[in-house]
């Protein structure tokens, strides 16, 4: 964004978001790449990331997620709030976001899944380096319901990676971790072991003074589909090693995957409650207002190319006040 146009982005933003109407976007990204990578089109890289930042920092009034969401409660946020958060705990955070947080000072929220640091590999980037990995021909995916697929161009790959995501996700954990050991197998590859962060770029994260580690299980789980105790486990397993981590006490939670109802239930709200968070997120999508349950706030995905449309879907966001939330 030119420096002319934020004094009227800003005040665009300030009329659709003023003082006092208390609603509050909640960005959600996850990776962010040096160079656009064709079988992952929706991950910003970092030159798109940038402008939206600097978009987010000539127009709106970013906060941080704990802080945000208690002004949220009280009914006194500022006009054109909005908070960053990523998910996962990706080492392009550290290495990419964090420079540009730093340059545009804006505050941010990681939520970390602690299970995978260190070299850790979650299923859904298995299934990414490995379909990228693939040698020209056909693959029989009939175990998970997707039959004999041509492995070919981009667009054949970029498609059996979002179906083959789609169609592991709600496995059962042991069953998705041996289907990806095979297809890794089958591929005749090795993956990645440095696309999550490891403990000191956590910590350095942690101590960047613009950067908010949160809670996001160890493993990832649906807890939906796990067992009360597992998932208890996972979350204050993941505030504790979280907290030895970075020697600050983690304030606010993403729930894996986050859809309400299908992936956490409100049993799972209550939980994340009783382990001493102040906040969480879903991934319902829409914006938060002061009647939203402060553990089941809703995010969204932006996808824009440029810094104007990137601001027009802000404002957009300002009508989708009411998303699911778990009973």
């Amino acid at each position: 964004m030119v420096a002319i146009a934020r004094p009227i982005a800003r005040w665009f933003v300030q009329a659709r978001y003023p003082t006092g109407t208390n609603m509050l976007p909640i960005l959600m990204y996850h990776r962010v790449l040096r160079e656009p990578d064709p079988l992952q089109p929706d991950v910003p890289d970092v030159r798109q990331l940038a402008e939206q930042f600097r978009a987010l920092a000539g127009a709106f009034k970013v906060l941080r997620l704990h802080e945000a969401a208690e002004m949220l409660r009280e009914g006194r946020l500022p006009a054109g709030a909005a908070c960053i958060t990523f998910d996962d705990g990706y080492r392009d955070n550290h290495d990419l976001a964090l420079p540009l947080l730093r340059e545009y000072r804006l505050p941010a929220t990681v939520f970390v899944a602690s299970g995978y640091l260190n070299g850790g590999c979650m299923f859904n980037d298995t299934v990414v380096e490995t379909v990228r990995r693939l040698d020209h021909g056909t693959i029989d995916l009939s175990e998970v319901g997707l039959g004999q697929r041509l492995v070919s161009d981009i667009p054949s790959r970029r498609s059996l990676i979002g179906e083959l995501t789609r169609a592991i996700k709600y496995l059962e954990p042991q069953r998705r971790i041996e289907f990806c050991a095979d297809l890794c197998r089958r591929a005749g590859t090795t993956l990645p072991n440095d696309l999550m962060m490891d403990d000191h770029q956590v910590r350095a994260m942690a101590d960047s003074g613009l950067v908010d580690i949160g809670g996001h299980t160890v493993t990832h789980p649906i807890l939906a589909k796990v067992d009360a105790d597992q998932a208890r486990r996972e979350i204050a397993e993941n505030r504790d090693r979280l907290q030895t981590l970075t020697g600050r006490t983690p304030l606010c939670f993403a729930y894996p995957n986050g859809k309400p109802d299908l992936d956490y239930a409100a049993v799972h709200a209550d939980m994340v409650r009783e382990a001493g968070f102040e906040a969480a997120v879903s991934t319902a999508v829409g914006v938060a207002t002061d009647q939203a349950d402060p553990f089941q706030l809703p995010r969204f995905m932006p996808r824009e190319r440029s810094a104007a449309q990137f601001v027009a879907r802000m404002m957009r966001m300002a009508t989708h006040r009411h998303p699911q939330f778990a009973r």
